[in-house]
């Protein structure tokens, strides 16, 4: 079996966002950026499913431009065996990655895809599904449990009522949910060894995808400061400011 991991270079979860002055969107330059964290769960499982046996490869890829290779290196450290850089330096949206990730799906005979939910950054929540649409494959989202049987899969994921497990045939897409797994730490050798694992660049115009996003961003803007609270000095007091509240609220 062989999986395929998808990544994308995000502003780093403990970054305070800030928007650009002219609300064009918000401040990447000189800014920490690591990993999509669902993404990284995505790789972990990837790499604990090789290491039992199961899959003889894990490749990882990005799309994006030429700045993706910094997580894609990362990746490679975890564990993964190879990586691609699908190089774009033009706006994009999920179809368009979807698409990509189509076509080197079948270019590399993947049987495996496993993804994050979504990207912690737009919160779309969308390329998992689409690409399953596009494959016409059997997917598993919100992944907290996976479980191999012979050429089955069994996924036990997270909905609004509880736990669903479903079961499904291979090749599948997997998107993956925060309870999934833990993932490793980096050590020095392994950051070292990465440099000497292959990581291959692929241009647009080879893929014969057309890259068309079909959102354009107007503005950005943060959102409004919340307001200061008031201290008060028993329940009657508390009780009187919610009614008053309220009636300013209607």
């Amino acid at each position: 079996m062989r999986i395929l991991v998808a990544i994308k270079r995000v502003i780093d979860y403990q970054t305070p966002i800030r928007v650009k002055p002219d609300g064009s969107g918000v401040q990447t330059a000189n800014v920490k950026m690591s990993i999509n964290p669902f993404d990284e769960i995505a790789l972990e499982e990837g790499l604990r499913i090789k290491e039992k046996k199961l899959a003889d490869e894990v490749v990882v890829v990005s799309i994006g431009p030429s700045s993706c290779q910094e997580g894609l290196r990362t990746a490679l450290a975890m564990g993964a065996d190879r990586a691609i850089h699908i190089l774009v330096d033009t706006e994009f949206g999920s179809l368009d990655v979807a698409k990509l990730l189509k076509y080197l799906v079948q270019k590399e005979n993947i049987d495996l895809v496993i993804l994050g939910k979504q990207a912690i950054d737009t919160d779309n929540n969308q390329t998992g599904q689409m690409l399953a649409a596009l494959l016409d494959w059997p997917q598993g989202t919100f992944a907290s449990q996976l479980h191999f049987h012979d050429n089955a899969l069994s996924v036990t994921r997270e909905i609004d009522g509880g736990l669903e497990t479903i079961g499904m045939t291979l090749p599948a897409v997997i998107t993956t949910d925060l309870r999934l797994n833990e993932p490793r730490y980096l050590s020095l050798p392994q950051i070292v060894k990465a440099k000497q694992k292959p990581l291959s660049v692929l241009l647009v115009s080879e893929t014969q995808v057309t890259i068309s996003p079909h959102i354009i961003t107007l503005s950005v803007s943060p959102p409004k400061k919340r307001e200061r609270g008031i201290l008060v000095k028993d329940v009657a007091e508390l009780v009187y400011c919610l009614k008053n509240q309220a009636q300013v609220l209607s």
